[in-house]
């Protein structure tokens, strides 16, 4: 039976890291304020910020989310990123994804002023991580890297395999397992075989975004399994790329959906907004 990797377990252990972080900050007169927009009334994404807003005042964070109605149109999203890179008082922020119809995430994201931008996804950033520069690192990737590193797994040498190639998750997940000395195959809908290529792994993580894609086959014995997504279900509830319950008596680690990489990302997200501030006071001393 598989042990599981306790993402809220390790996702408290960063949120109070990072309360301590801002308290240490605060007597030093540098606040960290974590801001957001937000456009239309998608309730999934409401949800998620008023969750991310509760977060930061648990550890101290200042945040405010800028509103905007579905039909806002491209250039006030623009001119909102162009205020808050040059506003000292803001420490970071981000764009609530997706976007509603007829309007464009990527000039927005690209725009993000890289020193201020805590989701990691600006083309900028991008950059920076894969070419080995400090940077502020995707949040979901950051954390399940975190979670492994926390939960005592070792990386370095280990064959790792990623299902899905997203910019959000595969491409900069591949790219911090490679960091930590990991052999990293990348896989997707394309790949032949895919299965026979799982079953390489030592380290699973699975990012496909196709609900209950990864079942038992796909999984070599006492392999860490990392299930990225999380869909809901018929009745009721949560459940991920992989067939929780068929593969869990094969792996040696699993992460529950919900419960195992949902917390870390959340948590990297205030993490990233304190690296943020810091970053802003140590250019403000040069």
């Amino acid at each position: 039976m598989a042990r599981t990797l306790d993402g809220k377990a390790v996702a408290a252990e960063v949120r109070s890291e990072v309360a301590a972080e801002v308290a240490e900050l605060k007597e030093r007169g540098i606040l960290v304020r974590l801001d957001v927009g937000l456009v239309g009334e998608d309730p999934a994404s409401a949800t998620y910020v008023r969750m991310k807003q509760r977060d930061c005042a648990e550890v101290g964070i200042e945040s405010e989310v800028h509103r905007f109605p579905a039909n806002a149109p491209q250039k006030e999203l623009a001119a909102l990123v162009e205020r808050l890179n040059q506003d000292p008082a803001v420490s970071g922020f981000f764009i609530q994804l997706p976007l509603p119809e007829g309007l464009d995430p990527l000039p927005l994201v690209s725009a993000i002023d890289p020193s201020k931008d805590v989701d990691g996804l600006s083309p900028l950033s991008a950059g920076r991580l894969a070419v080995g520069l400090p940077s502020l690192l995707p949040c979901t990737p950051h954390g399940v890297v975190r979670l492994l590193k926390r939960s005592g797994i070792e990386l370095a040498g280990k064959e790792a395999v990623v299902i899905g190639r997203s910019n959000l998750v595969g491409k900069p997940l591949a790219q911090l397992l490679l960091s930590e000395n990991a052999t990293v195959t990348i896989c997707h809908s394309r790949t032949e075989n895919l299965p026979e290529v799982a079953r390489r792994a030592e380290i699973l993580a699975v990012a496909a975004g196709r609900r209950e894609m990864v079942g038992a086959e796909y999984v070599r014995e006492g392999a860490v399994v990392v299930d990225v997504g999380i869909h809901s279900k018929e009745g009721g509830g949560l459940v991920g790329d992989v067939r929780f319950e068929e593969v869990e008596p094969k792996a040696s680690w699993i992460t529950p959906v919900p419960g195992g990489v949902g917390p870390m990302t959340r948590a990297m997200l205030l993490y990233n907004a304190v690296q943020a501030a810091r970053t802003a006071k140590d250019a403000g001393a040069e």
